[in-house]
């Protein structure tokens, strides 16, 4: 299907929803090419199962049917959810269940997530990958903004990367231009990029623990990360932990990269 055929049904298809489609924060994804990179970019196959998470008018879901073994396609929107079921009526390797993916249990075998996320959701769509034990891979088309603060593009971090960078590396992919939407959106877009490690970083033990000391680094107290972690931990070992680390006194914890939080854990415990 042609752009252009594309963005005609996109707009075609919301005339009758204007509100339901801002307060969702749904901007359809009309460019063929684009779905097909962010499938190219998930490494999807024949064996595997992809979580589609806000399909839509379903863009992106054609393109992981030519490639992926079965779709889950989780959609808030109940005239999309039963546009898609129609569509797909009698085939088996999809299943369209109109609901929001925060109210259901995620599958409980290995599975991928591929989807061009509602923006407003982000936050709740990337901790819910992040926490879930099945996911192996999430190939996510979010705010070109988000994706940068996320993966650490800024030379920030985000407490949520911090907090999962033992079990999943987050990095930044394609920018993606905001004219490829419709309704066109005020940012561009950008794949964000999250994958399970098959070798965490730390024992299922020391999870907690570690996540625990991120809290208190995060908590902004004291205007640095030391400072932060001497409210729980004598100055003298947080010194030497963040010596170890090459983390200096006072730098703010937004600052520090995840691997220089392990090192720091690791001498700090």
């Amino acid at each position: 299907m042609s752009r252009n055929r594309s963005l005609s049904r996109a707009r075609d298809t919301r005339t009758r929803s204007g509100s339901t489609r801002k307060r969702l924060s749904q901007n359809f994804l009309t460019d063929v090419g684009t779905a097909r990179m962010l499938v190219d970019a998930a490494g999807v196959g024949p064996t595997d199962l992809v979580v589609e998470i806000g399909p839509g008018d379903g863009m992106l879901t054609r393109q992981l049917l030519g490639t992926a073994g079965r779709v889950l396609a989780y959609e808030k929107d109940g005239h999309y959810a039963d546009r898609l079921r129609t569509r797909y009526v009698g085939n088996d390797r999809i299943r369209c269940v109109h609901t929001d993916f925060r109210e259901v249990s995620p599958p409980r075998e290995p599975f991928a997530v591929v989807a061009n996320i509602p923006f407003g959701s982000s936050t709740d769509i990337v901790r819910w990958c992040l926490s879930t034990r099945g996911m192996t891979s999430a190939t996510l088309l979010t705010q070109w903004e988000f994706a940068r603060k996320h993966s650490g593009d800024h030379g920030r971090w985000t407490k949520l990367t911090v907090t999962h960078w033992p079990s999943a590396t987050i990095e930044l992919g394609t920018r993606v231009g905001r004219h490829r939407f419709y309704p066109v959106p005020a940012v561009d877009a950008a794949v964000l990029r999250l994958v399970r490690r098959q070798q965490p970083l730390l024992t299922p033990e020391a999870v907690a623990d570690y996540r625990r000391v991120v809290e208190l680094g995060f908590s902004g107290l004291g205007g640095s990360l030391a400072s932060s972690l001497r409210r729980a931990f004598p100055a003298r070992t947080v010194r030497t932990a963040c010596a170890s680390a090459g983390i200096a006194a006072d730098l703010p914890v937004g600052f520090v990269p995840p691997d220089r939080w392990l090192a720091m854990y690791r001498a700090l415990t």
